[in-house]
């Protein structure tokens, strides 16, 4: 018997626990999902009265500022995003702040057909609207002192930069975000989300920097195997001097004045007085010419 309580322990434990938080956190939808809601330049935004929020009425949509996140209700499902135009996260209607909930349905500028009958300067009616369930488990989301509302946080008004084309991807948000937005949030759902924000951002910084390191071996590998395949270079041949490389020696035997002729010395230094008065007698000719 105390075996089957402890299993029984482990299987709805854990079940138990992970109900109570498992919808504390946004789950983000894929970049570049439409969910109805665009905005192509950062919105004009006015504090609604009394209330730590900010509403858009300029837009066409039930957009929101709260706790450094936009908000935006749509087809029944509320999201959050920490840029004005997503990607969006969905948030459960168990975790939604309760001042987002308490905002009144003038400020929602574009209200569901179940809104119509619900007074304007209230809350809407979500307990009557989502079931007896929710109103148990969000109990007194109704019911606060407007003289103890939290200030507002700033708004992240540096994001006007960036509109259209400018529009930053989902992985350099978070950077950008971190560098020029220094508000911490008060709501658990809030700080969830930023947390998440930082773990995604983690992993892709670590798959470029790991794209960089394969990239930098690859590259080293290429210009090893370059080395590798690279003809050698020709070695300088060890010869004779400068000299010598200038041309063959003269041959004796090449020398027209020398073919026939004996190789001794005597008969060589005759011809060679004949030769000079030859070509004394020449000279003298050409002067007397």
């Amino acid at each position: 018997m105390r075996y089957v309580f402890v299993m029984l322990c482990l299987l709805f434990g854990p079940v138990t626990a992970a109900n109570a938080q498992a919808h504390v956190s946004i789950q983000y939808s894929i970049p570049g999902v439409s969910i109805g809601i665009n905005v192509g330049s950062y919105p004009e935004f006015v504090r609604v009265p009394d209330y730590p929020v900010y509403y858009a009425p300029h837009l066409g949509f039930n957009f929101f500022f709260y706790d450094g996140l936009y908000w935006a209700y749509h087809g029944d499902i509320w999201y959050a995003s920490h840029w004005y135009n997503g990607p969006w996260g969905r948030v459960d209607r168990y975790v939604v702040p309760y001042y987002i909930l308490r905002v009144p349905v003038r400020y929602y500028r574009a209200p569901p057909p179940y809104f119509r009958d619900w007074h304007r300067d209230a809350p809407p009616r979500w307990g009557q609207h989502w079931g007896n369930q929710w109103q148990e488990r969000r109990r007194g989301w109704d019911k606060w002192d407007s003289k103890s509302a939290p200030r507002p946080a700033p708004l992240p008004t540096y994001q006007r930069q960036y509109s259209g084309d400018r529009y930053p991807r989902a992985e350099q948000q978070h950077e950008l975000h971190n560098k020029n937005y220094r508000y911490q949030p008060r709501e658990a759902v809030a700080r969830e989300s930023y947390k998440q924000q930082a773990a995604q951002r983690k992993p892709e910084t670590s798959q470029r920097q790991e794209r960089g390191a394969s990239q930098e071996k690859g590259g080293g590998r290429k210009d090893s195997q370059r080395a590798d395949q690279a003809p050698p270079r020709p070695h300088p041949q060890q010869g004779p001097g400068p000299r010598e490389q200038q041309g063959p020696r003269a041959n004796p035997e090449n020398n027209p004045r020398d073919k026939g002729a004996s190789h001794d010395p005597r008969q060589r230094q005759d011809r060679d007085h004949d030769y000079d008065r030859e070509r004394g007698g020449g000279k003298g000719q050409d002067r007397n010419r």
